[in-house]
């Protein structure tokens, strides 16, 4: 049907010979760019307000953008993820999808940053020390977590319907095709964020330590454990 409309639009644009007529697709096709832009402010609006709320909980812009970079991955898994199933690019579900997305990655990196900053604080650990025992500490727990969602989104994924009544299993039935786009989507993103945070975000939790940094940094985990001491 997209490509049909695309077709007309085109057509339309083409020949049509009166400047002074214009034409507008209704329906179906205006109810998605409505709900395209509905979607795209409803993103950037919980985008803003989860940027207020972390920056006043961490105290740092930097760790504060470190939470947020999950976003930016899993925005890129939704995609791999509608690839390896050969689903189309859905403007609702997929976008319903993302910013559910949104919500649920930052957990990853907020539960990292949050141990790093409390070993920095008590334990005043040098930073590399201090990202490897976070990982130690929560590794299991954030792949778990993610690995017990993905798996529990897989009767979704490959539009698994059962019918009680026949005692009939099926696989790609035309009821489960809305949900089996916002199943992959939600499981794609999860997946590549989860991997690349639990690699990443230690990495440039200590890369933020350095001096380059200090200026997005307002109280650095450094300086308070420094203060400590001092009283």
């Amino acid at each position: 049907v997209d490509d049909m409309v695309s077709g007309l639009k085109e057509k339309f644009l083409n020949e049509t010979p009166d400047p002074f007529v214009s034409v507008t697709f209704k329906g179906e096709d205006e109810e998605q760019r409505e709900a395209g832009i509905f979607l795209m402010s409803a993103f950037g609006i919980a985008i803003f307000l989860m940027a207020v709320i972390l920056v006043a909980q961490f105290n740092s812009l930097y760790q504060a953008a470190l939470v947020l970079s999950a976003i930016v991955f899993s925005t890129a898994g939704v995609l791999i993820g509608l690839l390896v199933t050969s689903q189309p690019f859905g403007i609702v579900m997929v976008g319903l999808g993302v910013i559910a997305l949104a919500g649920i990655v930052v957990n990853n990196n907020i539960v990292l940053i949050d141990t790093y900053n409390r070993i920095r604080r008590d334990e005043g650990l040098s930073p590399v020390d201090a990202a490897l025992k976070t990982g130690t500490l929560r590794l299991r727990p954030v792949f778990l977590t993610a690995l017990t969602t993905v798996l529990g989104l897989m009767p979704m994924v490959l539009a698994l319907s059962v019918n009680l009544i026949d005692r009939h299993i099926s696989f790609g039935a035309p009821s489960t095709q809305w949900w089996t786009q916002l199943s992959s989507a939600i499981a794609g993103g999860l997946t590549f964020a989860t991997v690349l945070t639990l690699v990443l975000t230690p990495c440039m939790l200590v890369l933020g330590e350095r001096k380059w940094f200090s200026w997005v940094s307002v109280i650095k985990p450094s300086r308070a454990v420094k203060l400590k001491r001092e009283y």
